[in-house]
């Protein structure tokens, strides 16, 4: 096994998708707790998790003078509820279906005085399952939860790199629950033309001229963990353009182009390899957009320290 190997480990889809559909279900069950609770943002920014040193977190949630948050902790393997007037609420991540899930949650909530009424069926799925029903959901592997946050951390970092000397508009890196992708998006300033059909959330989320990148662990249909970049509106011929590295490739059913994970955590150097492949589809699909505005011509001005 190479260094990288090690530390970018192994997600066969096959191996985890049952934990992964599971985990899905449970995160969509806390997201729908931001989306009833927090100010709206645009692009839906307002109801996606953040990775932090031991998993996923809400990040700080309104509740009139207080706040509260809930963190996946995918190191302990628990569900972590903090209340900013002290009492911590704490759930085991063990298996167990989404419907008990569901009633352990809301009655945490409850304990610590945080009354709410959630969306009570998943979003972004198909053949959705009311949470309070689901127990087709149960599959909890804590190695590969453990394994998948390792990614998402890792790959958060590099995708905050690739930003360093962006100008522009853009998304946080973020994981969005109802897609289950972790995900960071750069803006032209320039609004996109309108999608006919368009739903309430697709509507607002292409609301404005995007480049978009993330990490998919194997969901969507695709079968694999794989990096994914596309733009929308696409320029023509954004298919055909030749991107890096090798193993990259488009997708004429998806619109979008990919980088397999796998080609990627085997590589020498598994970050310099993302960083590759998102530069190179920016260059391509950014055809259109006024580079000499959003990024810099000189790198951001990094003071150097020492770790070790």
């Amino acid at each position: 096994m190479s260094a990288s190997e090690s530390v970018w480990p192994a997600l066969p889809w096959d191996e985890w998708k049952d934990t992964a559909d599971t985990l899905h279900m449970w995160m969509q069950i806390v997201g729908h707790t931001r989306l009833v609770l927090c100010a709206p943002l645009n692009h839906w920014w307002h109801v996606t998790f953040y990775v932090t040193a031991r998993g996923l977190t809400t990040s700080s949630i309104p509740l009139g003078s207080e706040c509260f948050d809930v963190e996946f902790d995918f190191i302990d393997h628990r569900l972590v509820i903090r209340h900013s007037a002290g009492p911590v609420k704490i759930l085991p991540l063990r298996a167990q279906s989404v419907a008990a899930f569901y009633r352990e949650y809301m009655d945490a909530l409850t304990s610590l005085g945080i009354h709410i009424t959630i969306h009570s069926i998943p979003d972004e799925v198909a053949d959705p399952i009311p949470f309070a029903e689901d127990t087709v959901h149960a599959s909890y592997d804590p190695d590969a939860a453990h394994r998948f946050w390792r990614i998402l951390m890792q790959s958060a970092e590099v995708f905050k790199q690739f930003q360093a000397n962006w100008l522009g508009k853009a998304s946080p890196v973020h994981f969005f629950w109802g897609s289950f992708d972790l995900a960071v998006t750069r803006f032209s300033g320039r609004r996109a033309p309108e999608r006919p059909g368009a739903d309430l959330v697709t509507r607002e989320a292409y609301s404005h001229e995007v480049i978009s990148f993330g990490f998919w662990p194997g969901n969507g249909g695709y079968g694999r963990a794989a990096y994914y970049a596309y733009a929308a509106p696409e320029p023509e011929g954004l298919g055909k353009a030749v991107v890096r590295p090798a193993a990259a490739f488009y997708s004429n059913d998806r619109k979008e182009f990919f980088l397999n994970y796998d080609d990627v955590r085997t590589a020498p150097s598994p970050s310099d390899v993302i960083l590759e492949f998102m530069d190179s589809v920016y260059r391509a699909a950014s055809v259109n957009w006024d580079n000499a505005a959003l990024v810099r011509s000189e790198p951001f001005p990094v003071r150097v320290g020492k770790h070790s």
